[in-house]
This record gives structure tokens, C-alpha cells and sequence, in this order.
């Protein structure tokens, strides 16, 4: 009698062991734990969201970004793939969109304290102001036994500046949940937010410290509804204590060294459809320039020079943020994995200059060099298997 087959593993089982090893600091094999998820799920919002706080605390801002457009993909209103996106976004520096991200949020979910508290601290990352401030308030009113809260209202209030409330929320987050002393200390990724608020507070020290203020009635600033009371403090001379899991050392953390989204197609298609662009505009350009020749040739010189450069800048210029990485890295993969498409892509460069020579030197020759050229690279793309 055959074996029953075994179950097979399901994405939720995956992302769970990714969280266990990512908790142990091997983000590596982490990510290759949601590698193999993506393998038979390869849009699931909740593995590609896990995979990008798994870059963001590998310090991988490129590869999170990455992750988390795909995870907002696949499902555009969930707040956890928003709320990994605007931190990749930050720490890609990236700060207007992070800013846009962030405000969505806490417009979107007025009344939850995570989206409020989170979006605060995002939108303070990207832009502080008081748009920040007002929601670290609501997220107090709405959750004011969570510490987080309270934790992110001091590091909003640091950022602006005003100290006074960032003790007394800091002091307030100490009372709820002493742990919060040593999260900027933890690794992993199921408490990656706590941790990235109390670093956050941590760099701010060295503009003020955060000690606990004279308890004083009436001080706190409204709309508050009460003043923050002073927690119960150790002694000088008592020993710190740190986590279990605190941070040791960067020998702690195996980063992931490859990346589980591999952005060649991405790269790939981006090149293709920009080149054919800039090759059909030199071709169009080209013959309008041949025609303008029977009127007048300098004319025809002046506008071949102009659309030229035009079509060469804006091919570049473009290309270079529709691909997922940077310009010269998707060229150098191309070089290794497509070589058809990596020779189409600097003839297509080459084609649009040819008419700027031809508009400097005049003749026959570049004007038909360049619609000749540009025809090559779309045959190179045409013909590519």
C-alpha cells in the first residue's frame, strides 16, 4: 500500500518560517524561505510584504522597494503592503511619494490606531509638520494603553522639536511596556516597526535627551487629555538589562546576498519598449529631416539636431526611471543574459546622435547613417528570441 503523500506547504507556512529565521537574524535564509513560497504563489501580497521588511532590516532598501511595489500590486488598499512601501520608499530617500503614502493613510483609516500611529511616523520620516503631529495625537486618543503610540508621539514631537512632550510620551511608553528601553536592540521583522520608532528616537538623542521632566499639572500641552505621569524609574546603580534578542554585533545578521525578485524581465521589457520608442522617433525624424532638404538645408539641419538630441535625452532620461534598478546595472545584466537586446539598446542610443552629427556636418551620409542604425536595433529587437 503507497504512502500518503504529504501536504504540501502552504504560503502561510512559508512566511511563517521566514519570520522564525529572520527572529534568529538570517535574513537570508529567511528571504530564500520566501523564495520558495513565491515559487508557487508568485503574487501573494502577503510573502512579497514579509519579503520587503525582511530587506528593510537587512538594511536592502532597493530590493524592499522592489517587494513592496509588487505586494501593492496585488493588492492595492491592504494597509500593512502601504505601510512597508512608504518605509522602503523613506529609506530609499524617496521622500515625496513616502510623504503621499503616508498621508493616504492616515486619511484612509481614521480611526485605527496602528494606520494613525504608523502614518505619523512615516509622514515624520518624509515630511514633519503638523499633519504628523495631529495624527500621533489620535492614535494616543484612539489605543492609549498601546505603547507604540505613545512611542511614536515622542519621536514625532522629537523631530519637531518640541521636547517637552517627547519626554513625557517617551516616559509614558516606558510606563506601559518597559521592553520598549531595548527595542531598538531587537532583530527580526515581527516587531520591525517598534524597532525602527526607538531607533529613531535613539539618533535623536544627541539633540536633547529624554530624561523624565519634573511631574507638573497643567504643563502638558493639549489637546492631550491628561498629563503624561512620571513612571517608576530604576536606581542609578541598578544594572541595565537588554533582551533576549538584542542586537550583538553585525555577525548576528546573515544578509540575503541575491536578489529573490529578479528584475531582468522587468529590466528587460522596460529596454525593449523605450528603444523601440526612441528608434521609431529617429526613423520618423530622419525622413521628415530628408524632406525638408528639397526647401532649405539648413532647415533640415537645425530640426534633425533639435529632435535629435530631444529623442536621445528623453529616451534616457525616462528609461532610466522605468527600470528597477539603475540604468547601468540592467545594461550590464542585459550584456550577460540578452545580448541581442543589449546590442539594440546602445545602437538604438547611438541612432538619435547620428542626427546631431548630421546637423553639425550636413551630408547625406549621417542622415541615412541614423535611419539605417535605428532600423538595425529594431530588427536586433524584433528578431531576439
Amino acid at each position: 500500500m503507497a504512502a500518503p503523500l504529504e501536504p504540501e506547504t502552504t504560503p502561510e507556512e512559508y512566511r511563517q518560517r521566514a519570520l522564525l529565521m529572520a527572529d534568529l537574524g538570517r535574513y537570508d535564509e529567511a528571504a530564500q524561505e520566501i523564495a520558495s513560497g513565491l515559487e508557487s504563489a508568485p503574487g501573494d501580497a502577503s510573502l512579497l510584504a514579509t519579503l520587503a521588511r525582511i530587506h528593510l532590516a537587512a538594511e536592502q532598501p532597493g530590493e524592499a522597494l522592489r517587494a513592496a511595489e509588487k505586494a501593492v500590486a496585488s493588492e492595492p488598499g491592504k494597509l500593512p503592503n502601504l505601510v512597508v512601501r512608504a518605509m522602503a520608499l523613506a529609506d530609499s530617500r524617496k521622500y515625496g511619494e513616502a510623504a503621499q503614502v503616508a498621508s493616504e493613510i492616515i486619511r484612509q483609516w481614521p480611526a485605527d490606531a496602528y494606520a494613525q500611529r504608523t502614518g505619523a511616523a512615516l509622514l515624520s520620516e518624509s515630511r514633519n509638520g503638523q499633519e504628523a503631529l495631529n495624527a500621533a495625537w489620535n492614535a494616543v486618543r484612539v489605543a492609549p494603553a498601546e505603547a507604540e503610540a505613545h512611542l511614536v508621539l515622542a519621536v514625532v514631537a522629537a523631530r519637531l522639536r518640541l521636547f517637552d512632550l517627547a519626554q513625557r510620551a517617551y516616559a509614558q511608553a516606558l510606563d506601559l511596556d518597559p521592553a520598549i528601553g531595548d527595542a531598538q536592540r531587537d532583530v527580526g521583522i515581527v516587531r520591525f516597526e517598534r524597532r525602527r520608532w526607538a531607533q529613531a528616537l535613539e539618533s535623536l538623542a544627541d539633540e536633547a535627551t529624554l530624561p523624565v521632566p519634573p511631574d507638573a499639572e497643567g504643563d502638558y500641552p493639549q489637546p492631550f487629555p491628561r498629563p503624561y505621569p512620571a513612571p517608576d524609574r530604576p536606581a542609578p546603580d541598578e544594572p541595565e538589562t537588554t533582551s533576549s534578542t538584542s542586537w550583538t554585533g553585525e555577525s548576528v545578521v546573515s544578509r540575503p546576498q541575491k536578489p529573490v525578485l529578479d528584475p531582468s524581465n522587468e529590466s528587460a521589457e522596460a529596454v525593449r519598449q523605450h528603444v523601440l520608442y526612441g528608434t521609431n522617433g529617429t526613423l520618423v525624424a530622419g525622413l521628415v529631416a530628408g524632406l525638408m532638404t528639397l526647401t532649405s538645408d539648413g532647415i533640415s539641419r537645425m530640426w534633425a539636431g533639435l529632435i535629435g538630441i530631444l529623442i536621445f535625452v528623453g529616451v534616457v532620461f525616462v528609461l532610466n526611471r522605468a527600470v528597477p534598478e539603475p540604468l547601468a546595472v540592467a545594461l550590464a545584466r542585459l550584456r550577460q543574459n540578452d545580448r541581442a537586446l543589449a546590442a539594440a539598446a546602445y545602437v538604438g542610443f547611438v541612432a538619435p546622435l547620428l542626427l546631431f552629427v548630421y546637423a553639425l556636418v550636413g551630408g547625406v551620409v549621417p542622415l541615412v547613417a541614423a535611419m539605417v542604425v535605428a532600423a538595425l536595433a529594431e530588427l536586433l529587437i524584433l528578431t531576439r528570441r
